[in-house]
Formats: C-alpha cells, structure tokens, sequence
C-alpha cells in the first residue's frame, strides 16, 4: 500500500501481487492459529497443505531466478568509474522480456516519466563531475550514447551529435538529446534496464531463501501442533 502511494506507475503494478501474497499468507496463517488454538486436525491439515504450496513455490521461484540472474556483467571503460552494459549477455528469458515490444513500451514510459536522465544536469554540474561519476546500470545505458560512438559531452545531458559516430554500433544512430528520446529505444538501455532486474531479482532471491528457512521452521512447528491435535482427539475418542 505504501508503494502504491509513493512510486511511479511501473512500481505499483508490483503492488497487487504483493499485497494478494501477502493477503493470502495471512489467510492461512488465521487457519494454522484457528486449528492450534480449536485442535483441529482436519483445520491444520488445510495449514500445512497450503503452506507446503508456498514453499515449493518459494523454492521454485528461487531456483529460477538464480538460473536466470547467472548471466550478464558490465564491460568496464578506461576513464569511467562506471561500466557499460551489452544486452547479449543476459539470459534468454531477459531477452525475451525485455525485447517483446509491449513490455518494452511500458518500461519505456516508464523511464521517460522517471526523468532520472533529465536531472543528471542539475546533480553533476561541471563536465568533470559527470565523467568521474558512478552511474547506475540504466544511467549508463539509456541516458547516455555508447562510449564507441566517440560524441563528445558538452554537459551530464547533452551530447554533441554534429560528426558521424566512429562506430557501427546502431546505437549511435539511435541517441537523441531529446528529452523523451534519448537512448531509451537503444539496446544498451535495454541491457541496463536487464542488469537492474537482475540485481533486483538477486536481492529478492536471497530474501527467499531466509523466508524459506523461516517458514520451514514454522511448518515443522505446524505438524507437531498437528499431531498434538490428532492425540487430543484420539484421547478423546
């Protein structure tokens, strides 16, 4: 909910699945606690099928993204503190992603609105500045031409464009200075867009594996309550 309230259009479409997961975390939890507290088997039965989903879900979510995030490194540029990013690098799965046009233009408005580009002027106010800064992957690779084009800066947003580029990279071609331009159609914003993801997916991935340690501990504790409660109405019986 506080990222629905605070982030830009591409960060709330990750809102409602958070907040259905989390919704339906809680759901099976409010039946774990019914079960423990009503010594229900068949109530914690339910629990623990559920929460066995979750965890195979978990695990298999984050197996995958560690396949998927294996690939993919920046290529480092003699005078810059920061690298440049190449798409084939990444996975196929990223390729896919990112390469089908509708994702892509989503994505692209996304980083048009961001105007992340746009205030690179107003936080690097000399040349020097911006050439000994530490870009960010998207920074890098869509706010700025390929170090290969060989334009010359003129300031951290504006490029000068009157030469022909001394590479063949189609890139070059691509860059406008144009606010809404850009290099946001360029393949290097979309490697940069990639690396985000990835160091992204990493840090979910890692998260993932201390909640699973976490729910497997809470499972276990989920069948000795079960079976506490399969004793009691055994008793019973």
């Amino acid at each position: 909910m506080w990222m629905s309230t605070h982030h830009d259009g591409c960060r709330k479409s990750l809102t409602m699945p958070v907040i259905g997961l989390g919704a339906f975390i809680f759901f099976i939890s409010v039946i774990g606690f019914i079960g423990a507290l009503k010594r229900s088997s068949i109530l914690l039965w339910i629990y623990l099928i559920m929460l066995c989903f979750i965890l195979v879900g978990i695990l298999v979510f984050t197996v995958l993204a560690f396949i998927v995030t294996n690939n993919g490194s920046g290529h480092s540029v003699a005078g810059l503190r920061y690298k440049e990013y190449q798409l084939q690098d990444y996975s196929s799965w990223f390729l896919k992603q990112i390469n089908n046009s509708h994702n892509w233009e989503h994505l692209r408005g996304c980083l048009v609105k961001s105007e992340d580009c746009n205030i690179l002027s107003k936080r690097y106010k000399s040349l020097k500045q911006y050439k000994s800064a530490k870009l960010t992957p998207i920074e890098a690779g869509c706010c700025r031409p390929p170090s290969e084009c060989g334009y010359l800066a003129v300031n951290a947003s504006y490029y000068d464009l009157t030469f022909h580029p001394i590479s063949s990279n189609i890139d070059c071609k691509r860059y406008k200075n144009s606010r809404a331009i850009k290099c946001y159609d360029c393949d290097s914003c979309k490697a940069g867009v990639a690396q985000y993801m990835k160091t992204e997916w990493r840090v979910v991935a890692t998260f993932n594996v201390a909640l699973f340690l976490v729910l497997c501990i809470v499972y276990f504790v989920g069948c000795c309550a079960r079976r506490s409660a399969a004793r009691n109405q055994h008793s019973k019986g």
